[in-house]
């Protein structure tokens, strides 16, 4: 009886392969997968503006001296609210603002798009002083157990990947911090990064700074015992019941 409940077990096993104990790890890569190299990427080193986002926009002149606006009265420090309503960035990268129209935005960090807009509005204005805040960057965590994953609105322009997993809670006990994967850009064709955690070298990479939409997907262990006992009861309760009404019936039969 032994040895037929481990053929059994081995059959069912190489079947099904590792599906079979963890059918919920998602965004699998192949064994050969070639991930993007972290230090190569210059994307990782700023926060840059995407398609979807909503930035808070705000324009002064004088070098934004005492920050007074552009629409105040008789010089006083009275912000006009219109000049920081939200201002959305349209799927072709492109936003709509005040004098200039549409214009595009997308790809360029923060500090860059305020430099090429004050550029924009030096014809009009003396001395443009340009802020921008982008106000609905998100990632996605799933930090490495079932039913805890995340949507994070991140306020910080430069929130690091570290302080992500921070925000989501940290890992949890069965975690694989040797496997982090960040998922980024076009999903037909995403660039992913695998960051290892598990040791103190890996805080070089996880410096690299989140950008919106970013998924940063965290494997889980397999605990061996516990998904074996799960998934194999009731294979071997039907087994056991056959088994005992097979022995049964031949008893009789004596």
């Amino acid at each position: 009886m032994k040895h037929l409940y481990i053929f059994l077990f081995a059959v069912i096993l190489l079947s099904s392969g590792c599906s079979f104990l963890r059918p919920d790890i998602m965004l699998k890569t192949p064994k050969n997968y070639v991930y993007s190299p972290v230090k190569d990427s210059a994307s990782i080193k700023e926060s840059r503006i995407a398609p979807n986002d909503i930035i808070e926009f705000r324009l002064y002149s004088n070098d934004g001296f005492k920050l007074i606006d552009l629409t105040s009265i008789s010089g006083t420090s009275i912000v006009n609210q219109s000049s920081i309503l939200p201002y959305f960035v349209e799927i072709d990268g492109t936003v709509k603002l005040p004098v200039l129209g549409s214009i595009k935005v997308a790809g360029f960090t923060i500090r860059e798009a305020e430099l090429m807009l004050e550029g924009k509005y030096t014809q009009f204005y003396v001395k443009p002083f340009v802020l921008i805040r982008v106000t609905n960057k998100r990632v996605i965590v799933f930090p490495g157990s079932g039913g805890v994953a995340k949507v994070l609105t991140i306020g910080n322009n430069n929130t690091t990947l570290i302080e992500a997993i921070a925000l989501a809670g940290g890992l949890p006990e069965y975690a694989k911090a040797y496997k982090i994967k960040v998922i980024r850009g076009d999903p037909q064709k995403p660039t992913v990064y695998l960051i290892d955690l598990s040791r103190i070298e890996g805080v070089a990479q996880a410096n690299m700074v989140v950008q919106a939409n970013d998924i940063i997907y965290v494997e889980s262990r397999i605990r061996l015992s516990s998904e074996l006992i799960k998934e194999l009861t009731p294979a071997l309760t039907l087994f056991s019941s056959i088994f005992l009404v097979y022995a049964i019936v031949l008893q009789t039969k004596k």
